[in-house]
Order: structure tokens, then sequence, then C-alpha cells
């Protein structure tokens, strides 16, 4: 197993578009193992493989909210195919780290999947689990949470990254592994 590099804003390979997955074989299977470990590692609840410069659509999240979603999950070519209403969430990031804002997003979806064993699935999905499958989505369409606010907000947002980065402050997991 191995822990990847988590990309930050604005690095330009979080703007990649996910492929789909051709076949869940070993590779992919280890792929959603390191993901889980990475995510573990850096104390998150959801992680695409575009945050690790993995231009494919797989997803990996596990929730430990009450009432919510328990166990580690794996989406592989995700789909939303129904949504309804929206309402507000306050969200967070592992390519944004230390900013938390209001994004709307559909309150209820169903999505349509492989499991990291290639089955095929469908989930209804709401409050924390819906917005964590919503959120990592958007990461597998070059797309983030930051994106979903004001030009100024994103902008200042993205200053303060640059100027952590420069002085060597944003967050390093350990025994990092660059994605190849």
């Amino acid at each position: 197993m191995a822990i990847y590099e988590i990309l930050h804003f604005p690095d330009p390979r979080l703007r990649q578009k996910a492929k789909p997955v051709q076949v869940v074989d070993a590779e992919i299977q280890q792929l959603v193992a390191d993901m889980f470990e990475t995510m573990y590692a850096a104390k998150g609840i959801g992680l695409a493989a575009v945050q690790i410069n993995v231009p494919l659509q797989v997803i990996v999240m596990h929730l430990n909210k009450e009432g919510e979603e328990n166990r580690p999950i794996c989406f592989i070519n995700p789909e939303i195919i129904h949504r309804e209403g929206t309402m507000p969430w306050e969200e967070g990031c592992l390519s944004v780290p230390g900013f938390y804002e209001n994004v709307q997003r559909a309150e209820r979806i169903r999505v349509r999947a492989l499991d990291r064993e290639g089955n095929p699935f469908e989930l209804n999905a709401d409050g924390l689990l819906g917005v964590c499958i919503q959120h990592e989505m958007d990461h597998l369409n070059g797309k983030l949470f930051v994106d979903h606010l004001s030009f100024l907000k994103r902008s200042r947002i993205q200053s303060k990254l640059q100027k952590q980065a420069r002085l060597g402050q944003l967050p390093k997991l350990d025994a990092q592994k660059q994605a190849s």
C-alpha cells in the first residue's frame, strides 16, 4: 500500500477530467486500497483519484457520522441518475486545506456505480453522504468546491493557499508517493 501526494488548489492537474475505468482489475483494486490509505492518513472522509493525479473515475469515502453510511465505500465510474431538491452545506476539501464554505447541493441523489470488485450497484443518498458523493464527483469533472463560490472568495482562498505553499505550510502526509 502507498500514500500518495494530494494535490492542492490551484494546481492545474486538479482540472483534469477523469476517464472511465475500463476494467476493474488488480491494478484498480490496488489504486482503491492506496486511495483509502491516503484518505485516512489525511484524516479525510472522501477522495477522488484526480486529487492524487490519477485521472480515472474512482472515488473512495468513509463517513463516521451518526446516522450516515459508516463503512468504507468505493464508487467506480459513478453517475448521478436522479437529483431532488437543493440545500446549502458547509464543505471543506483535502485539496483546499483549512477552508470551509457553504455550497448549494442537491438534497437527495441516486447514484449508479461499480464497487471495488467491479459489481454494479445503485444507492440513494442524502445528508453528508449525498453531499460527499456530489463533491467527489465534481473532482472527476475537474471542478472544486471553490468553483461554486464567488470570484472574490475563490481568489482569496487561492491567494492564501499560494502563500502557504511558498512558506511550506501546506499539510504533508508521511511516506508520500507521487502518483505516476
